[in-house]
């Protein structure tokens, strides 16, 4: 299994890798490869390394400390430790920590390296030193605590002493670089507090440690968990995973995560149908039992997709309970510590699980790491390097212990087997980029408070780690091509990667399938989902167009669709409710917007308003008709006898009566709606008034004695009749002027008469005001009416009372049905209405009493004389009379 150690002259050429500079490659590719080749050289190399220290040991952990101007402190996840050996611990004794992490060598590697190009460089430090105490944590809090109190010993000792004032304590180092984990930094956090240390963490990502009042000196160069999680409900929104389970640790780290998931997702319509602990690991059977338990109810529930935030060491106890009682597979959405962790991704058979996806920030690729890690590798094998580290005398191993002993007999054995494939697939550079971050954000802050430029700091005197704390809060600084800024709370804002696994032999592979910087792109072609379909994970089906949600139970996403009603929309696809369209809007059913409604009203070209104008042409015309006959027999009997000139006037006032239907039709005006009904009633009053008066000759003529009757038929006719229609019609004038000013007709839009137009019409105050107008016409009407009803006809004579009364009968019965009528109509069609009954009404008393006469004149002449039409009526009360008497009817009545 030796394995040659190659140096830098040594990798490999592209031509050795099978790639000609003829074949096109991606810029990103060529960008990547320095780093996929140092990651090649680096596995090789390590296990080079691995079989020469077979029989020798090395000295990485010496490598952990470098003297300096201003001292880091260091804490990385270098081992770990037995569980049993902390719950058998009766002892505040020391932990020893026998597993290796290859993950904390690494970061710990990238702080060695930061702090080294800081040195070579004069661009932050220059004519300074960084120096650095790198210790491991064994991922225990009690392991931690150790090397905390050794950062805060006072300089030059090991021992902290109490003072009432800390303001020029100075102890060992200047600022803390990690831990690695937020259940560590919670414990660390309020300890460097108290002093204000600057600690800035690599990987502790709790929302709970942007809390300035609890943790004024803390930092990290990672977004905190809250951003990570707006991130995956924003994923779930997308794919329409609206009904999910959630799990977390049972730790600090996973009922946070889990609060925080629970309200976001209450915010963004997403149902938590299953929620749950999971024990960490060394947990029982039984524990992990009620955690399986959970995801089989999921999976009666239609979940199919689980949210689990979780420590690895929690992801692992529940993944291989999971796998060996062969839960189904589900779509798992990691939260950033363990979708990248070793122990998870190399359990036998995790592929049983089902698809992972998960969010990690992205950081600037750091091509030259791999070298570097290579060099220090190297010298940790080379003996006269190793003795030279020796001669340098360790005082905090006395009290510490050796730094990392596991580190110094690393074994081929130690290393997990996707070490190299991990290294090679890029997993661990976002952690190895925040961590090398973190210590530029340090030196930035220490170049601020030296006062540094790119020659000199004039100021190097001793700092106090609260100086240095000063200039970090809201600071910005550069880490290679990126450039970062803590806000208030000690955050910084980086973009994310989607990462999905996708198998390619016995471990998984990360796969970028989208990015999240604020909004979420997502590339589907580079997504693996069984049999090709990517899952459902809803409670209930999506609403189709136009429905909305009925909630059934407790969870909002389970629910019946139910359809939107005319003049409602669904406005947008998770609401409750359908919202009603504005005013001057409609929409049909199941509808997902409002239509602009159009105007309505009647119009000249509708069928109804056509009929009726072919009718008012028809009376009309026969109105003119019969003026023009009567005119052209002026000097006859009957023309004489009907009233002569009085007779045309009142035929006259029954075309301009039929002529105000014209008012109606067309768009409503102010005007128009002032006009119609004076002009409609003013020329009836006129006509029935003549009306009127003929009836009131033919009563006295009938009923009263002679002398009398002839007292009062001169009062009938000539100028005192002309009087008595003026009145009638000043009478109406009066009503119609109290009608406007009491009960002005207005133009409305009337939103709701019609579904999906808005109807524009003259709109009546109240029945009050249409008897008003009424009331003249109805009065003569009703007098007309009396006076001819029972009046008996003489023999060989013509009965006018006949033709009065059917023409008044006429009136009545339109008029009376126009009421009703005009009620129950709808509004659109009472212009119609009215039209209709002032034409039908004219109708009835142009056939009732002036057509009949129209008919004498030109069909029985022979009738057309003084005799038949006066009767003994004495001549000189008829020749002193220039209205005559009607004649309308037929022969022998």
């Amino acid at each position: 299994m030796a394995v040659v150690l190659l140096n830098k002259s040594s990798a490999p050429s592209l031509g050795h890798l099978g790639l000609q500079p003829s074949i096109p490659i991606c810029c990103l590719c060529w960008k990547l490869l320095p780093t996929m080749l140092g990651l090649a050289v680096l596995g090789l190399s390590l296990a080079a390394l691995l079989d020469l220290g077979m029989g020798a040991s090395l000295c990485l952990s010496q490598q952990f400390k470098a003297q300096g101007d201003y001292i880091l402190g260091g804490l990385f996840p270098l081992g770990s430790t037995e569980e049993s050996t902390l719950y058998q611990r009766t002892q505040p004794n020391s932990i020893l920590c026998t597993r290796f992490s290859p993950l904390g060598l690494y970061l710990a590697m990238a702080m060695k390296m930061a702090v080294e190009e800081i040195n070579n460089g004069s661009a932050l430090l220059p004519g300074l030193r960084l120096g650095y105490d790198l210790f491991d944590t064994c991922s225990e809090p009690v392991v931690t605590m150790k090397p905390s109190l050794m950062f805060l010993a006072k300089v030059g000792s090991q021992s902290i002493a109490a003072y009432c004032n800390y303001t020029q304590y100075q102890p060992r180092v200047l600022a803390v670089i990690g831990p690695h984990s937020s259940e560590l930094a919670l414990i660390t956090g309020k300890f460097f507090s108290f002093f204000l240390m600057p600690q800035v963490s690599y990987s502790a990502s709790m929302d709970r440690l942007s809390d300035r009042e609890a943790f004024p000196s803390f930092f990290r160069t990672v977004p905190n968990d809250r951003v990570q999680l707006e991130a995956v409900v924003t994923l779930l929104q997308n794919f329409r995973w609206n009904w999910v389970a959630a799990l977390g640790s049972d730790d600090d780290y996973g009922r946070e995560g889990l609060s925080i998931l629970s309200g976001l997702a209450n915010t963004r319509g997403i149902c938590i149908a299953h929620e749950a602990l999971v024990p960490l690991y060394g947990s029982t059977d039984q524990q992990l039992s009620k955690v399986l338990d959970m995801l089989q109810q999921a999976n009666q529930s239609k979940v199919h997709v689980v949210v689990l935030f979780a420590s690895a060491r929690a992801v692992y106890s529940l993944f291989s309970y999971s796998i060996r009682h062969s839960l189904s597979p589900k779509v798992w959405v990691a939260s950033e510590s363990w979708l990248t962790s070793d122990l998870v991704m190399t359990l036998p058979n995790v592929a049983r699980v089902g698809t992972v996806l998960g969010f990690l920030q992205r950081g600037a690729l750091l091509p030259e790491f791999s070298h570097y890690v290579e060099t220090r590798l190297a010298l940790a094998a080379d003996p006269t390097f190793c003795a030279s580290l020796n001669a340098e005398l360790d005082l905090e191993e006395h009290v510490m212990g050796q730094r990392c002993p596991q580190c110094d007999s690393i074994m081929l054995q130690n290393l997990s087997s996707g070490l190299l494939q991990n290294l090679s697939a890029g997993q661990l550079h976002h952690q190895i980029f925040a961590t090398y971050a973190a210590v530029y954000s340090v030196a930035q802050a220490l170049h601020t408070t030296l006062r540094c430029n790119v020659s000199s700091c004039p100021t190097s005197q001793p700092v106090q780690p609260w100086q240095l704390l000063e200039n970090m809060y809201n600071m910005s600084f550069r880490a290679r091509d990126l450039s970062l800024q803590f806000d208030s709370k000690g955050n910084v804002e980086m973009e994310y990667d989607l990462k999905m696994w996708v198998w390619q032999g016995p471990t998984p592979a990360l796969h970028t399938v989208g990015t999240f910087n604020g909004t979420l792109q997502l590339q589907y072609s580079k997504m693996h989902w069984p049999d090709n379909q990517m899952p459902v994970s809803q409670c209930s089906r999506q609403c189709k167009d136009g429905q909305v949600r009925r909630v059934k139970g407790f969870h909002s996403c389970c629910y019946d669709c139910v359809d939107c009603k005319a003049g409602s929309y669904r406005k947008r696809p998770d609401d409750l409710t359908c919202t009603p369209c504005n005013l001057d809007q409609w929409s049909p059913e199941k509808s997902t917007s409002c239509l602009p409604r159009r105007s309505r009203f009647l119009a000249w070209g509708e069928p109804v308003v056509l009929s009726l104008l072919l009718l008012l042409c028809l009376v009309l015309g026969l109105a003119m008709a019969a003026l023009g006959l009567f005119v052209h027999h002026w000097d006859s009997p009957l023309v004489q006898a009907s009233g002569g000139s009085l007779f045309c006037f009142g035929l006259v006032c029954l075309g301009l009566f039929c002529l105000s239907v014209l008012l109606f039709p067309g768009w409503p005006h102010p005007a128009s709606c002032f006009a119609q009904q004076p002009l409609a009633h003013l020329p009836l009053t006129g006509c029935l008034s003549t009306l009127f008066l003929k009836a009131a000759e033919t009563f006295v003529e009938s009923e009263l004695p002679l002398s009398w009757a002839n007292w009062l038929c001169s009062y009938l006719r000539g100028p005192w009749a002309w009087l008595a229609v003026l009145l009638a019609i000043l009478v109406e004038a009066a009503l119609c002027a109290w009608y406007l000013i009491a009960f002005p007709p207005k133009v409305v839009r009337d939103w709701r008469a019609l579904p999906t137009e808005v109807l524009e019409h003259c709109r009546m105050r109240s029945w009050v005001s249409l008897g008003l107008v009424h009331l003249t016409n109805a009065i003569l009407a009703f007098l007309c009416f009396l006076g001819t009803f029972l009046v008996q006809s003489q023999p060989g004579r013509y009965n006018q009372a006949r033709g009065l009364t059917f023409a008044m009968l006429a009136y009545f019965i339109t008029w009376v049905s126009f009421v009703p009528l005009l009620a129950n109509v709808h509004v659109a069609y009472q212009p119609a209405v009215q039209m209709g009954a002032i034409l039908l009404c004219a109708m009835g008393i142009l056939v009732t009493f002036y057509l009949p006469k129209c008919y004498v004149l030109l069909w029985l002449p022979k009738l057309n004389t003084q005799e038949f039409f006066l009767g003994g009526i004495p001549k000189e009360a008829a020749d002193g009379s220039n209205s005559g008497r009607g004649a309308t009817q037929e022969h022998n009545e």
